[in-house]
């Protein structure tokens, strides 16, 4: 990977120098991330309680990025082990995984998996309209390239490529898509392609 598109510390910094008030996201993946810490332990739930100074989060307000993003790196380090890219990557994606669980219990999740009806290539084309309800920047876009494959194409995407990758190998996965794979394909620092698969 390119050393300027690894998550680390630089990569938060750039991000949230280039986001704005009205980036936002809902609260149900703030409460996510708590859901994602407590599972490792008193300690590490403790910790991040203290990094996000008491605050309380309803599913479906609106909270910017602003305040995501730091929350979302330092839980990242929590469930990933460390501030290693490869640590920070690996719990980013664990994060993500969580997102889309949280989602699909939504009402507007399960109507999408609902209409889906266990068909990962009927659902792919409904998860620009559950991104569009779900945060309020960034534009999405789907090219098949085969029956059980193709790109996602994400603009202007201000989350770090490893938690799409989760997001879309648990959705697929969620409609019952065996061998799943995800890589995303980083074009800019808000800009990838994530080709995907399934058996």
């Amino acid at each position: 990977m390119n050393a300027r598109f690894e998550i680390n510390a630089d990569d938060l910094s750039e991000r949230l120098a280039n986001a704005t008030e009205a980036d936002t996201c809902k609260g149900m993946f703030f409460n996510g991330l708590f859901r994602a810490v407590e599972s490792l332990g008193p300690a590490q739930f403790a910790a991040f309680k203290d990094r996000a100074q008491g605050r309380k989060y309803v599913d479906f307000f609106n909270y910017t990025l602003l305040e995501f993003l730091p929350l979302a790196y330092f839980a990242a380090e929590l469930v990933g082990g460390g501030r290693t890219p490869a640590q920070l990557e690996s719990g980013i994606r664990t994060l993500g995984r969580q997102a889309t669980d949280d989602f699909v219990n939504t009402a507007v999740g399960k109507t999408l998996m609902l209409l889906a009806n266990h068909d990962a290539r009927r659902l792919m084309p409904s998860l620009a309209t559950g991104y569009k309800t779900a945060v309020s920047y960034g534009t999405r876009t789907l090219t098949w390239s085969s029956r059980t494959a193709g790109i996602f194409a994400m603009r202007r995407d201000l989350m770090p490529h490893p938690y799409h990758e989760g997001v879309l190998i648990q959705v697929l996965t969620a409609v019952g898509a065996k061998d799943v794979r995800v890589v995303g394909t980083r074009l800019a620092l808000f800009d990838t392609d994530y080709d995907f698969s399934w058996s």
